[in-house]
């Protein structure tokens, strides 16, 4: 028996209708569609001093702190999704997750002012939480205890948070004391033109299947954005960051950060901080698995994925080591469906994405030198591709529409998901109320939005300081 015989028969290739070729082109797709994640996540949550939050360490360049966080993304990745392979044997491809990285940086480390290392414990808090639920089969109690429309509007909510997180490193939408944003100069910032010019490049390649669209369309950009700054109009420090020790391997300085976090730990805000992270990235896993599990026609007659808790470990795993050694949570990747697509059926086209993001640690200097500009341009086409997820809402049901529409909302315009997530779960119990609607609410609906009104109070109100 050769080789390729023994690796089909391990994951049950032919069982499940594949073969070699077909899941190894599978894994090739997944991962085009979604390498795009080694330079958009550091680049989101690598923070540049007094300009934007994130993980800042003394003695480094932001260029060179961009170069550590792409290998602990790969890492992380292909941790999670090497478990997904070997103990799930599902399609399915783990990174760490947008949405969770700008949570991560923008409103722990920025807006709560909570020190990076602290926010990566509360990262590891949640996936040994994540794994505890995991291994005593709580899942379907949690997902039950949340109300169902602020769980279908998260990703929208999402979406818009990240699609102006994007437009803003564009340039596209600046600030504007009169209106709070408005459109940049989009017809004479240099910047901005480079921007509009590589997003909608991508979102062509993006709407003609191309796989790796998205890195094709980073790449574009930024090759762009070097010819603009040969000739002049766009400063050398848009985003392009060199130097001699511009790329690291080396992720000492991030790794096991966390530990020294514990020590810093304002108990009230630290488990806001866990509850936040966990409850965003237990549904947005368990909506992409079901979701991508749709496509690839794994759903049981009654809707659910079989054997759940198993991909659901990967993912849990993956955020564990991922906050060890430095990332934000690790999820599952809606990107997945291309593979499925492709007719990828079992973890060796997990497998295959694992292996190549491990080979992708050659790439790591281009993550150093990829412009701010063009790497958000994936925020924006990842925003737009989420914003389909408003259809699963029942708009026609008000007291479904209110919590819906004011997670969806209070996202992007209080720059937070989890104020978001709160405004849907406080406005769930109190409309179904006003409806006379008793019979569709729990007591566990009532202890939620509770916490969460004294959570306002306590962090509006002026008692919760930004130090911790």
């Amino acid at each position: 028996m050769g080789l390729v015989d023994s690796v089909e028969n391990f994951f049950d290739v032919q069982e499940h209708g594949s073969s070699f070729r077909t899941e190894i082109l599978a894994g090739l797709t997944t991962f085009l569609t979604m390498s795009y994640i080694v330079v958009v996540n550091p680049s989101i949550l690598a923070g540049i001093p007094d300009a934007k939050p994130g993980i800042i360490l003394a003695g480094f360049s932001p260029a060179e702190v961009r170069s550590m966080l792409a290998v602990v993304t790969i890492l992380a990745a292909a941790t999670a999704t090497f478990v997904m392979a070997f103990y799930a044997n599902r399609p399915f491809a783990q990174a760490p997750g947008l949405g969770l990285n700008a949570f991560f940086a923008f409103t722990v480390v920025g807006a709560l002012g909570v020190p990076w290392q602290t926010a990566l414990a509360a990262v590891v808090v949640e996936g040994l939480i994540f794994i505890a639920l995991t291994a005593i089969g709580a899942r379907e109690y949690v997902i039950r205890l949340f109300p169902e429309p602020v769980k279908f509007a998260v990703g929208t909510g999402i979406g818009l948070f990240l699609a102006i997180i994007g437009l803003q490193a564009m340039g596209v939408v600046v600030d504007d004391p009169a209106t709070l944003v408005t459109l940049g100069s989009i017809a004479s910032d240099p910047v901005a033109i480079v921007s509009v010019v590589g997003l909608f490049f991508t979102f062509a390649l993006y709407a003609r299947d191309i796989p790796g669209s998205i890195i094709i369309g980073i790449v574009a950009t930024t090759v762009l954005g070097w010819a603009v700054t040969a000739f002049g109009p766009v400063a050398p420090d848009a985003g392009l960051v060199a130097g001699s020790r511009a790329v690291q391997y080396d992720i000492t300085p991030l790794a096991g950060a966390f530990l020294s976090g514990l020590s810093q730990v304002e108990a009230f805000t630290f488990s806001l901080i866990v509850f936040t992270f966990f409850f965003v990235d237990f549904f947005d896993t368990a909506g992409t698995l079901v979701g991508v599990g749709q496509a690839g026609g794994f759903l049981d007659e009654d809707g659910n994925l079989p054997d759940i808790d198993k991909p659901l470990m990967a993912d849990a795993v993956g955020t564990t080591v991922g906050g060890m050694l430095g990332t934000s949570t690790v999820t599952t990747y809606i990107e997945s469906a291309s593979g499925v697509e492709e007719g990828g059926r079992t973890g060796l086209t997990a497998l295959t994405v694992a292996v190549l993001f491990v080979l992708s640690l050659a790439i790591v200097p281009l993550a150093a030198a990829i412009p701010l500009y063009a790497s958000h341009i994936a925020l924006v086409v990842i925003g737009v591709v989420m914003l389909r997820n408003v259809v699963d809402i029942n708009w026609n049901d008000f007291t479904q529409a209110v919590p819906a529409g004011m997670t969806i909302l209070v996202m992007p315009f209080a720059y937070s998901i989890a104020y978001g997530i709160a405004a849907g779960i406080v406005s769930y119990p109190l409309i179904k109320l006003a409806a006379g609607r008793r019979e569709d609410l729990r007591f566990g609906h009532w202890v939620l939005a509770g916490a969460f009104v004294v959570y306002f109070v306590v962090r509006t109100g002026g008692v919760l300081t930004a130090q911790v």
